[in-house]
């Protein structure tokens, strides 16, 4: 997959560097000289300039990508580059700040394909972490729903019980299971649940607290 990267900030870069190491094709634009030298060191394509002049984006074919990750601190920057993307039928990507009001979140998400708030999701991370450090949030789905890893403690009522008998509060259900240091898959509604399972949970925002009571024993 061919990806561009606007913005090697702290979440660009890591994005940038996750994808190369995947093996994808990543080229990544950068205004800070620094940022540029970085990519370049673990061997990404970067050009130095500013993504929001269309002579920058002029000198990439962006037709040859597969996707567009607009990643800057400017919200006004990473809308133009994702509109190009449009434009040439990449998939989209945007940042945008958690600090903005619902109606401007609204007004981008009808034209990128996918939203990101970066420090929501830190938020998440770190509330989680208080709460008992047995689950956290792998990302945001929409607005009211996220996708949950939980681990399974010895003490959860869940242990014993098959993936069809639980009732886990308002209407979140396990989408992946695996037994402890295995890879996750889609379990049968008989799959029984064991102490140091792990498993991925669709929930409403409001209610991880409560699946994490639910099903990691800490109730």
């Amino acid at each position: 997959m061919k990806v561009l990267i606007v913005g090697v900030g702290r979440v660009g870069m890591r994005t940038a560097r996750v994808l190369h190491e995947e093996g994808h094709d990543v080229v990544a634009i950068d205004i800070d000289e620094a940022k540029v030298e970085r990519c370049r060191q673990i061997g990404i394509e970067t050009i130095e300039g500013d993504a929001a002049s269309d002579a920058v984006l002029e000198t990439l074919d962006l037709a040859d990508f597969d996707a567009v990750a607009a990643l800057t601190g400017d919200l006004n920057v990473n809308f133009a580059v994702c509109t190009v993307g449009n434009h040439h039928g990449c998939r989209t990507v945007i940042r945008i700040d958690d600090d903005y009001r619902e109606e401007i979140y609204r007004r981008y998400a009808d034209d990128v394909d996918e939203v990101v708030y970066p420090e929501r999701l830190g938020a998440a991370g770190a509330k989680t972490a208080l709460l008992g450090g047995t689950f956290h949030v792998i990302a945001d789905l929409a607005e009211e729903l996220q996708m949950l890893s939980v681990t399974i403690e010895a003490s959860s009522p869940a242990v014993g019980q098959r993936i069809s008998e639980l009732d886990l509060p308002n209407g979140a259900r396990i989408y992946a299971h695996g037994p402890e240091d295995a890879p996750m898959q889609i379990p049968l509604p008989g799959t029984e649940i064991d102490a140091g399972d792990r498993v991925a949970v669709i929930a409403d925002r409001d209610t991880a607290a409560a699946v994490n009571d639910a099903l990691a024993g800490y109730a």
